[in-house]
């Protein structure tokens, strides 16, 4: 996106949407003061929706409590967490929440199960230290994470480092447990997310379903809108968007994800 060309086209979209873990924050990571300072400012220039597999807890905890804003710049930020399985705006100064596609309880119980015959199928074994659950509920998706859901909360950039380590060494073993899970779960949506998760949510649950969401709760045309992630390449988690045939942009990390949004506001 270097030529003016491309800048222009980024200009002229009413809606970016953003993928959460390793676009705008590392893994699980706190929102940096930097990219809260460049979104505020976006914020007061375009719209702006966030798709991440975390629950909304999640989100407030790594994204909103470190997002610096005004209350009237957040009336242009929405917030389509689990994977766009709920959808949040900010409304009367308080995030509400508009949708949420609850797993109910004996399909929770199936996927739980699931999860129990893989590892015995598979030999997995959790890693010896582990922070916090490794399979969570997150009411519209249950996910598992190898090193628990705060591995990051509990050890900072130790945790990054620890999860990059589990990736390196078993993401070929996670890919097995995915493609077993589907077997399984032929009814549901097993995706690869992030650096150590699998996240189980309703079918046809993915990137593209979250733009076409988007796209109607905004009332935008897909046209006119901006997809920007880390996972754009085949198998990645964010490669479904394509399929909407959106403007979508691969980065490598937050700080190409920053070098965008400062094109955009130029």
């Amino acid at each position: 996106m270097k030529s003016p060309k491309s800048i222009l086209k980024l200009k002229n979209k009413d809606v970016i949407i953003f993928d959460l873990d390793g676009t705008l924050t590392e893994s699980k990571a706190s929102l940096d003061q930097e990219m809260s300072n460049l979104l505020c400012e976006l914020l007061q220039q375009k719209k702006v929706a966030i798709i991440g597999g975390g629950s909304f807890k999640q989100f407030k905890e790594q994204f909103l409590k470190y997002l610096k804003c005004p209350n009237k710049n957040l009336k242009n930020l929405f917030l389509f967490p689990t994977n766009s399985t709920a959808f949040y705006k900010f409304k009367k100064n308080k995030w509400i929440k508009i949708y949420e596609l609850k797993l109910k309880k004996i399909e929770i119980k199936k996927i739980l199960n699931a999860f129990k015959e893989t590892f015995k199928k598979l030999n997995y074994k959790n890693p010896p230290k582990t922070y916090g659950p490794i399979i969570e509920n997150r009411k519209s998706q249950i996910t598992f994470s190898a090193l628990g859901q705060n591995v990051i909360k509990k050890m900072n950039k130790d945790g990054l480092k620890l999860k990059q380590n589990w990736y390196k060494k078993n993401n070929k073993l996670r890919i097995k447990m995915a493609k077993f899970l589907q077997k399984l779960l032929p009814e549901f949506e097993v995706k690869i997310g992030g650096l150590t998760s699998i996240d189980i949510t309703y079918k046809n649950i993915d990137k593209a379903y979250g733009i076409i969401q988007i796209s109607k709760q905004l009332n935008t045309k897909i046209s006119k809108m901006v997809f920007i992630g880390d996972t754009l390449f085949k198998g990645g988690n964010d490669y479904p968007a394509k399929k909407t045939k959106i403007l979508a942009i691969q980065v490598e990390n937050p700080k190409e994800t920053k070098k965008i949004i400062k094109q955009i506001l130029r």
